[in-house]
């Protein structure tokens, strides 16, 4: 329910409507109905390019995604420029964001509650590494090829993105990327070079935003397809095929579906915000279990008692590539944090949502999660049903076990 009920796509199709919009009209505030109008427009096009185009889709994203790669670079060169006092990027005004007193106006207002809800859009920045998992079917020698690739995209982007954010402090006032939204970047080329330069930025933005809904969308629809081959789904053939352009057409719609609706039906001002943690943190809950197996696996011996050393030893863990022990301790840390600390209250005085309550994504994160993790018991234990069955199937009450759980298969 996970994968197919969560609209990843939502949230970047919000910022891509608020910068084509704001390309149009730089001096106004995007209309929240029209900006969801383009979203939704965008993700249309990106069904129809993957759904119907395959290999014109995936050479229009790999491009896209590197464009965004020169656009960020980009953005960190000219912040660090108008740092430097170079020539045509001099402020005759620059913000005094790196002054002591300067940097940390406005912290530990909101408490802790606030502080995860910066994580996750910190986190989110970050997310798409894993989409990279969800196609490695399509990838050749997948294990030396993520290997090599993962460590050297998240060290390179992680490097970027700091610049980055040195370069728009660096440039814009404080004050005012905390009241921009999310066009934080067309403000940053306009105070250097003018309303122009702002109207070009912020459709090179929506551009490089249209590649990840591209990326995302392809791998994602890829997961649902996998989910109808496995017939967990209704209609699972259908899920499934490739019919008729050679692509899973059906898995794109459906993740086209869930995304328009959020992105439509969310409350103006809390879409973004919404969207953003509807994604992250059921992934945090997800991760928590997932590092937490892998603590067992990982802890040595001495530290278990006798019949979990045996338990672990039946699960015959050779993976091709192993993780540090200290680091899955701390991911296993990390994300119980980002888990429980949503619940608690936020401060007095601060909001999470301007409509919504605190605790909205976190509840309807576990909403989309529950029918999953009930259908995993209830598959557990019809096999354990059908194991005692097989102890002794000559027994009358065995056999009508037998023949019930396969009806209700």
């Amino acid at each position: 329910m996970y994968a197919v009920l969560t609209g990843w796509q939502a949230a970047s199709c919000s910022v891509f409507g608020e910068y084509a919009l704001h390309a149009l009209n730089p001096s106004q505030p995007p209309s929240p109905t029209t900006a969801r109008i383009a979203g939704v427009l965008c993700i249309t096009v990106a069904l129809l390019l993957h759904g119907t185009m395959l290999k014109t889709g995936l050479h229009i994203q790999n491009a896209l995604g590197l464009f965004k790669l020169f656009v960020l670079v980009g953005i960190a060169l000219s912040g660090l420029a108008s740092l430097l006092q170079v020539k045509g990027f001099r402020l005759e005004n620059p913000p005094r964001n790196f002054e002591w007193d300067t940097m940390w106006e406005g912290t530990l207002v909101g408490g802790v509650n606030a502080f995860v809800t910066g994580l996750f859009n910190v986190i989110w920045c970050f997310i798409g590494y894993s989409n990279a998992n969800y196609a490695l079917a399509e990838v050749r020698d997948p294990i030396r090829t993520i290997k090599r690739a993962a460590p050297l995209a998240m060290l390179s982007v992680t490097f970027v993105y700091m610049l980055v954010n040195i370069a728009y402090l660096a440039v814009v006032d404080k004050a005012e990327i905390v009241g921009s939204g999310r066009i934080v970047a067309a403000l940053h080329f306009g105070k250097l070079w003018g309303v122009g330069a702002e109207r070009a930025v912020s459709v090179i933005v929506a551009f490089s935003t249209v590649g990840n809904i591209l990326a995302v969308l392809f791998t994602h629809g890829r997961v649902v397809q996998e989910l109808g081959r496995e017939g967990v789904l209704p209609f699972s053939s259908i899920f499934a095929s490739n019919k008729p352009f050679g692509a899973p057409f059906a898995g794109l719609f459906e993740q086209w579906l869930v995304t328009s609706s959020l992105v439509l039906l969310v409350p103006p001002g809390d879409a973004y915000l919404f969207m953003l943690n509807l994604s992250s943190y059921p992934l945090a809950l997800i991760n928590t279990f997932v590092s937490g197996g892998l603590v067992f696996i990982h802890l040595p011996d001495a530290a278990l008692p006798k019949r979990f050393r045996a338990l672990r030893a039946s699960y015959e863990w050779r993976p091709p590539f192993r993780a540090w022990t200290p680091v899955v301790l701390f991911f296993f840390l990390s994300n119980v944090f980002l888990v429980a600390v949503p619940l608690v209250p936020p401060a007095r005085g601060y909001r999470v949502y301007e409509h919504l309550p605190y605790w909205a994504s976190s509840q309807e994160s576990k909403d989309n999660l529950e029918p999953g993790v009930m259908g995993t018991n209830e598959q557990l234990r019809i096999h354990i049903m059908l194991a005692c069955a097989r102890v002794d199937a000559s027994r009358p009450f065995a056999a009508s076990v037998s023949r019930t759980t396969a009806a209700r298969f």
